[in-house]
């Protein structure tokens, strides 16, 4: 914008010494002389057509220019022309430039985002991963440990019904089992002569 805005000025500034020049070379040159005479002629039967049509009046006879009106015409009409080409194209110049470079922003932009997609997608398949490995881990050591607990209550159970374990202080009075197998005494004559006496009616 600011581009457009200094080629304007410039172009402002050499307005009059181009037009000037053209009229120069106009009444220098004859075949420079002769465009511009006819380029003159054309436009101002042009101009004067139009104005009867706007009016409703047909133009019948359109007197012609004189040289030196016309020649001055044509070339102050080329001096404009020329300005306005030259402002045309910086304008559709900078337009263009203007319009690439947001293309070619517009490109790095979605690059680096495709970019960050990429890097996303990964780092959430690496987090996937890393969440199902850490729940399959945890999934064990709570086997693990439940196994462990169930072989722990199944050991204390047995050692507390065997007797061979005690907790001291416990509120919980458990009786003593005896594991081994159970072997009859013999009897002696000291307890056949206890049960006589217990029973003397036989």
């Amino acid at each position: 914008m600011a581009t457009a805005k200094l080629a304007t000025l410039i172009i402002r500034t050499l307005a009059k010494p181009i037009s000037s020049r053209i009229k120069e070379q106009a009444r220098q040159h004859e075949r420079f002389r002769g465009l511009c005479v006819e380029l003159a002629q054309f436009m101002y039967r042009s101009e004067i057509k139009l104005r009867m049509n706007i009016l409703g009046e047909p133009a019948r006879h359109v007197r012609p220019l004189s040289e030196v009106k016309a020649i001055e015409n044509g070339a102050n009409a080329l001096a404009e022309g020329f300005l306005f080409s030259v402002a045309a194209a910086l304008i559709i110049g900078e337009t263009w430039r203007s319009s690439r470079s947001n293309a070619k922003r517009r490109d790095v932009v979605d690059d680096q985002l495709d970019d960050l997609g990429m890097r996303v997608t990964e780092l959430t398949t690496r987090v996937n991963a890393l969440t199902e490995r850490f729940e399959a881990e945890q999934s064990e050591e709570k086997q693990r440990n439940d196994q462990l607990a169930r072989i722990l209550e199944r050991v204390v159970e047995i050692g507390l019904r065997g007797g061979w374990a005690e907790f001291e202080g416990s509120p919980v009075q458990l009786p003593k089992v005896n594991l081994a197998p159970h072997r009859p005494r013999q009897l002696e004559y000291a307890d056949i002569k206890k049960l006589r006496t217990s029973y003397p009616g036989e």
